[in-house]
């Protein structure tokens, strides 16, 4: 089962600021990311994917930013919209074609 906790942004940006200041005391990333995670309360895979996230925002890191991924997930939203709505104008459109046609207008 899968823990829905939300940290507040205020946490997530700390701990993360926490890993980056702190992983040189420790003998790798990972290793700070662990100790970090326990004070916190979350899981080190948490706050490591926190952490691979504010890498590719700030550049370190390939792959889409936070703003880049909030786009994409917008652009999908607006894409199922546009499909249901073309679904639902061709249903119309099937329906009004058969029933003027059945009703003997002619085109």
């Amino acid at each position: 089962m899968r823990k829905s906790t939300k940290f507040p942004a205020e946490v997530r940006e700390r701990a993360v600021r926490l890993v980056f200041e702190h992983q040189h005391e420790h003998e790798s990333q990972w290793a700070a990311i662990g100790s970090i995670a326990v004070k916190i309360g979350c899981t080190a895979e948490t706050l490591r994917k926190w952490v691979r996230q504010a890498e590719r925002d700030s550049g370190k890191r390939p792959g889409l930013t936070t703003a880049e991924r909030e786009r994409l997930k917008e652009l999908e939203r607006e894409v199922r919209e546009l499909k249901r709505a073309n679904e639902i104008l061709r249903k119309a459109a099937a329906f009004f074609g058969l029933s003027s046609h059945s009703c003997g207008s002619t085109r």
